[in-house]
């Protein structure tokens, strides 16, 4: 089949719209925050990842995620580690090896508690990196005032 110039303007005009609002999409889900804070309580998946970040992981990184002497602070690290490398690292450990010292995280990937409720975990450590909550245990939403995500 052959189109004509309008034809081909139509088309490019549609493809023009598809690819812009494909795009948007994106950068909506990417700005999408995984956790819910309202007037500084959490929902209860945000919690949660307070509630076994504290049971598996605060051992090493510290309370409330600011890190330890031998483990970083990942309030900071969530500044510029995506999603997809955390969930990586946790999943499956890394080695460190610097100047003075060699840091190691084992693998999480066996830990019922810890690759469960990853998403969780995730969401505690990001909301404290974006420093939407503070310090000590968080403060749950009630159902009521969760809204839609809750």
């Amino acid at each position: 089949m052959i189109l004509g110039l309008r034809g081909r303007c139509v088309g490019l005009a549609l493809l023009s719209l598809a690819v812009g609002v494909s795009a948007a999409a994106a950068d909506q889900g990417q700005n999408q925050k995984p956790y819910i804070v309202k007037d500084g309580k959490v929902d209860k998946n945000t919690y949660n990842g307070w509630r076994r970040y504290t049971e598996s992981c605060m051992r090493c990184h510290g309370p409330d995620g600011s890190g330890s002497s031998y483990a970083p602070d990942l309030t900071q690290s969530l500044k510029t580690m995506s999603e997809d490398t955390f969930k990586s690292t946790v999943m499956g450990g890394r080695v460190n090896v610097g100047q003075a010292n060699e840091n190691v995280m084992p693998s999480f990937a066996e830990v019922e508690d810890v690759t469960m409720y990853l998403d969780d975990i995730y969401a505690y450590l990001k909301a404290r990196s974006d420093g939407v909550i503070g310090r000590g245990r968080p403060q749950k939403l009630t159902a009521m005032n969760e809204g839609p995500h809750g």
